[in-house]
C-alpha cells in the first residue's frame, strides 16, 4: 500500500472516527505520551546555566527518539502506519472544539470563553464576543496546517519517522517554545526547529484554503497580511482564513495579564463578528481538508 493511499484513508477515517473517548478515557492518547516526554525534559533539565545548549541537546534526542520510533513501527506493515496516522491527524476534533465556540458563544460570552480557552493560550477571561470569535478562527486556521495539513506533508516526505518527528517537535514548540523568563533560551531549538518544518505546511494550508473557496487571483494580499503576523508560519493560514471570510483577525490581546498590541490581519474586514463567523470557520475548515484530500487520491492515482 502506498504512502499516499495509507494518508488517504487515514485522512477519512480521522474525519469519521475523530478521538473517540471511551479509547482515550482509558489508554493516554500520543500526543499526550510526547507531553510526558518533553515535560520530563524541561524538568530535568531546564536548570541553571546554558540552557540554550541543553534545549538543544534535549530537542536533539526527541526528534532522534520519534523518528527511530516511526521506523520500527514501519516494519509492522501498512496497517499499524494507518492506525498511527489516524491517530495523529486532528480535523474533527479540531471542527468539534471551533464549533463548540459558536455554540457557546449563543449562550454567554462567558460559556464562550470558557470554551475558547480550552483551545488557545491568551488571556479569555476579559474578552468580548467578538475577541472570543477571532480567537477561535485563529485557532481553527493555525491548527488546521499543525494538527493536519504539516502532520500529513510530512507522513508523505518522510513515513511514520518524518510524521513521528514533526509531532514531537511541534508538541515540544507548544510546552516550551515560548519567550518566557523560563524558557526563552531552553526551549529556543524546539521553536527553531519548529518553525523550520512549517515553513511549506504553513502555506500550502494557505493556499488549500484560499483555493478552496474558487480564488485564483489576489493571494499577494494573503502574503502581505501574513508578514504583519508575529510568527513567521501561523500568519499564512490566518490570512487566508481572514480573507475568504471577509473577517479582521488576529489584533490585541493579553498573555498573561500583558496586552499585546498586535496588528489585525486583513485590516479592512469586517470585526464585529459572532458565531456565524465561527461555523463559517468550520466550513473552511472541512472545505479545504477536502481539497487536501483529492490532492493526496490524486497523488495515489500517479502512483
Amino acid at each position: 500500500m502506498s504512502t499516499a493511499l495509507v494518508l488517504a484513508l487515514a485522512m477519512v477515517l480521522d474525519a469519521l472516527v475523530g478521538e473517540p473517548r471511551a479509547i482515550w478515557d482509558r489508554v493516554p492518547h500520543p500526543a499526550v505520551l510526547m507531553g510526558r516526554v518533553v515535560g520530563w525534559f524541561d524538568r530535568v533539565l531546564n536548570d541553571g546555566g546554558a540552557r540554550r545548549l541543553k534545549g538543544f541537546v534535549a530537542m536533539a534526542v526527541m526528534a532522534a527518539g520519534a523518528a527511530i520510533l516511526g521506523m520500527v513501527l514501519q516494519v509492522f506493515g501498512p496497517l499499524v502506519e494507518l492506525i498511527v496516522v489516524t491517530v495523529l491527524l486532528a480535523q474533527r476534533s479540531l471542527v468539534t472544539h471551533v464549533r463548540a465556540v459558536a455554540q457557546a458563544l449563543r449562550l454567554s460570552v462567558g460559556e464562550a470563553r470558557r470554551s475558547v480557552a480550552m483551545i488557545v493560550g491568551r488571556d479569555t477571561a476579559a474578552m468580548d464576543g467578538p475577541a472570543v470569535a477571532r480567537a477561535a478562527i485563529e485557532s481553527a486556521a493555525e491548527n488546521q496546517s499543525d494538527g493536519v495539513i504539516a502532520p500529513a506533508f510530512w507522513f508523505l516526505i518522510g513515513g511514520l519517522p518524518g510524521l513521528l518527528l514533526y509531532k514531537i517537535t511541534n508538541t515540544a514548540d507548544s510546552m516550551i517554545g515560548y519567550r518566557t523568563p523560563r524558557h526563552e533560551a531552553f526551549g529556543w531549538a524546539a521553536a527553531r526547529f519548529d518553525d523550520l518544518l512549517n515553513v511549506i505546511p504553513a502555506r500550502l494550508t494557505a493556499g488549500l484554503i484560499w483555493l478552496s473557496h474558487g480564488m485564483w487571483a489576489g493571494f499577494a494580499a494573503v502574503r502581505a497580511d501574513a508578514r504583519l503576523h508575529r510568527s513567521p508560519n501561523a500568519g499564512w493560514p490566518e490570512a487566508a482564513m481572514a480573507r475568504v471570510l471577509g473577517v479582521a483577525l488576529s489584533g490585541p490581546r493579553a498573555y498573561e495579564g500583558q496586552m499585546r498590541d498586535f496588528p489585525f490581519v486583513n485590516a479592512m474586514g469586517k470585526r464585529d463578528i459572532g458565531p456565524h463567523e465561527v461555523e463559517a470557520s468550520c466550513t473552511t475548515l472541512w472545505r479545504s481538508w477536502g481539497l487536501g484530500l483529492a490532492l493526496v487520491l490524486l497523488l495515489t492515482l500517479l502512483g
